[in-house]
């Protein structure tokens, strides 16, 4: 059986790899994605979770990710991430993934500020 802590990395290393298929295999077909503070999901499925990555993030020769930290409780993952590529500075974020049935179900950003 495949722990969530797994299941995030997966994802996370293919992410770095700009590897689409394989970034979203890790994703429900019903994945919501927060923003916070929004209360209100901007991602509700998978095909379009697809299409932003496909054309908002994979598409930056220089977008790469760092894993600062991670803790894990139950089906909930969280991490710490800075990320290279969005614009001149870096980004560092709060990334909350809920793991339901082995995929990533429900996924929370919290910009820092």
């Amino acid at each position: 059986m495949v722990t969530p802590v797994e299941i995030v990395q997966r994802q996370f290393d293919a992410y770095n790899a700009h590897d689409l298929e394989g970034f979203v295999a890790s994703y429900s077909d019903s994945i919501k994605v927060f923003r916070m503070p929004s209360s209100e999901p901007t991602i509700t499925s998978k095909a379009q979770f697809s299409e932003f990555y496909a054309t908002k993030r994979f598409n930056i020769p220089g977008l790469r990710a760092a894993l600062l930290a991670r803790m894990c409780v139950g089906n909930k993952v969280v991490d710490h991430e800075r990320i290279w590529g969005l614009g001149e500075q870096t980004v560092d974020i709060i990334a909350t993934y809920e793991i339901t049935g082995g995929l990533i179900s429900t996924m929370w950003i919290f910009p820092a500020e």
